[in-house]
């Protein structure tokens, strides 16, 4: 077959197809474990810093560390508040888990009624991880709740620390959104994160009512320790994060999980 032909230059074309085919895949196959295993560092990342346990440029080795001697995480059911992490029937290997894939799953979630919906997120699963963090002398000292909701253009997803009086907030962290750099953005900025630090998530009856308002909280104020600045030029992603706390917090998200703790710390 001449070189010069149409038929040698469609046969070149298909072997180099095949080729980098056959390349892309064993690459995709080859870094499969490496992917998973940042993915997994990732996620302990994310819940270390919401703790604040950890600071910006961790290294892997620590946050593994600090991580697997600090945190425990257990499964909830979050219509009945009862912990499940050890019913074999249900989770035969817990660890195996994924909540985001959860949330998709019409045998795993529900459909939340829409007067309901404050975080915008359609469904919500049945079963959600809690972290348990404890402090260096072994103690319980925060739980850390995963939440997410809509923003402006995005889901934002994140983790709530509370202290273990299930009010104060210990920390705050979003870790994965779409919002708009220098505004929505904002969410990722340590300055604002900083401000949730020592507020109170609820008020009397345990109602949620932690708040991110328009402009700046006014010190001394009256509801001041509810409230939080809200992000200059975000009104909708601010709305947002204080509705995805709403939600999470209220009765179709971790309060019955909540007020079982608390009654246990009456008792």
């Amino acid at each position: 077959m001449s070189r010069d032909s149409i038929g040698f230059t469609f046969l070149v074309s298909a072997a180099l197809c095949v080729v980098c085919s056959v390349l892309v895949s064993g690459a995709a196959v080859g870094l499969r474990g490496l992917q998973e295993e940042n993915k997994e560092n990732e996620r302990k990342k994310n819940i270390l810093s919401a703790a604040g346990l950890i600071e910006p440029g961790a290294s892997a080795a620590d946050i593994k560390k600090i991580y697997d001697e600090r945190v425990k995480g257990i499964i909830v059911d979050l219509n009945t508040g009862q912990v499940v992490t050890d019913d074999k029937e249900l989770f035969p290997n817990p660890q195996e888990y994924d909540q985001k894939s959860a949330a998709d799953n019409p045998k795993m979630s529900m459909v939340i009624p829409p007067a309901e919906d404050f975080a915008g997120i359609k469904r919500r699963e049945t079963y959600s991880w809690v972290y348990l963090i404890s402090n260096e002398e072994g103690k319980l000292s925060q739980y850390v709740l995963p939440i997410r909701g809509k923003g402006l253009w995005s889901t934002l997803w994140g983790f709530l620390a509370l202290d273990t009086n299930l009010n104060t907030i210990a920390g705050l962290t979003f870790y994965e959104h779409g919002e708009t750099p220098g505004l929505g953005g904002e969410v990722d900025n340590p300055k604002w994160k900083a401000l949730w630090k020592g507020k109170e998530a609820f008020g009397k009856d345990f109602d949620p009512e932690i708040e991110v308002i328009k402009g700046n909280v006014v010190p001394g104020s009256k509801n001041a320790i509810h409230e939080v600045d809200g992000l200059s030029g975000a009104t909708i992603t601010s709305r947002g994060v204080t509705h995805l706390l709403d939600f999470w917090l209220g009765n179709l998200g971790f309060r019955p999980y909540l007020e079982q703790l608390r009654e246990k710390g009456e008792k």
